[in-house]
């Protein structure tokens, strides 16, 4: 293992530290917009560095399904992360026409990832049976406990993304510590053992948690070209027309809404013209005297004048025989209880 690494160790490593370093840039940048051209540059290079180094991992055949993890050298074990970097910088891809594409391809680089570490025995997590092609049925592991939270159950749990956020930190506290020593030369064997393996399970937390945005993002995406390849006249089932409602009074019996009425404005019973003549007939309204065509104001003004004595003499009357039955029922002197008149 050790020969082969290091018969392509230098180029390998060299794209490695590459991708590693344009990923640090990308997070570290402070451009307003993901699509800005240098960012989209640096994100294309990393692609580029981080796929050629993929291909001489599997051409050198670093990792396999039969070894341990303590098999693997120390100076290997950084290469294991290429993966992970792949999906990442997939992700940070902004051509809105494939985002699907992206989605689908930066999801098989987080789960091969994922099921490398599963193979090494980092991480306790559990993938979901059929989230890819490659996840078969002849999987040398022990059959999955229904019980056990498979991967995506495992990232929407709220406990499981409160314990990885403290393991995140605590990781991330103990990556910078060690780092000074590692990049500078002067770390043991051992340490830069546990430094790779730091990384490594930081990446998986990383990568559980982006696996969880890509399904939700997906199945946007989906019932979005669900929604766009139905027909364009298709709105589901017409309702039918429904029969114009009746009003109704809300009283208990017909007798009740005689007395008290509906309690609200009710529907009118009668036109106005209706109204007008049935209050003619009962004697409460007078029928106004008409005009003739052509008069001169001097009959208009006589007319009035005779319509207004005719009204005056009714209000005196009127208010005459109000006055004696007043006088009827309050003989003189009434109310008074001081001898005063």
């Amino acid at each position: 293992m050790m020969a082969e690494a290091g018969a392509g160790g230098p180029r390998l490593a060299e794209l490695l530290a590459l991708g590693q370093r344009l990923w640090d840039e990308l997070e570290a940048s402070t451009e307003p917009s993901s699509g800005a051209p240098a960012v989209q540059e640096k994100v294309r290079q990393g692609l580029d560095a981080l796929q050629r180094a993929a291909a001489m991992v599997a051409q050198l055949e670093l990792f396999s399904e039969n070894e341990e993890l303590e098999e693997i050298a120390s100076a290997d074990l950084k290469f294991m992360l290429l993966p992970a970097l792949l999906g990442a910088l997939t992700l940070k891809q902004v051509d809105l026409s494939r985002r699907r594409e992206h989605l689908e391809t930066a999801r098989e680089h987080f789960l091969r990832f994922l099921r490398l570490c599963r193979n090494y025995g980092l991480g306790s997590f559990q993938l979901a049976p059929g989230t890819s092609s490659e996840e078969g049925a002849g999987s040398p592991s022990a059959p999955r406990d229904p019980a056990q939270p498979n991967l995506v159950a495992m990232a929407m749990s709220r406990t499981a993304k409160i314990e990885r956020y403290k393991q995140k930190k605590e990781l991330e506290n103990k990556l910078a510590s060690m780092s000074s020593s590692v990049e500078g030369g002067t770390a043991d064997e051992d340490q830069i053992r546990e430094f790779y393996i730091l990384q490594i399970q930081k990446w998986i937390g990383t990568s559980l948690e982006e696996t969880e945005s890509i399904e939700q993002e997906l199945v946007i995406l989906r019932s979005r070209d669900a929604a766009r390849q139905a027909p364009a006249g298709f709105r589901g089932p017409s309702r039918p027309a429904r029969p114009p409602l009746k009003p109704f009074i809300l009283t208990r019996d017909a007798a009740q809404a005689r007395v008290f009425g509906a309690g609200y404005p009710a529907v009118p019973s009668m036109t106005v013209n209706d109204w007008y003549e049935q209050r003619q007939r009962q004697g409460v309204l007078s029928t106004p005297q008409r005009v003739p065509a052509g008069a001169s104001d001097e009959e208009l003004q006589k007319q009035q004048q005779e319509t207004q004595e005719e009204e005056d003499d009714e209000e005196a009357l009127r208010k005459a025989r109000d006055w004696d039955d007043w006088k009827d029922t309050h003989p003189r002197g009434y109310g008074n209880r001081h001898n005063m008149g």
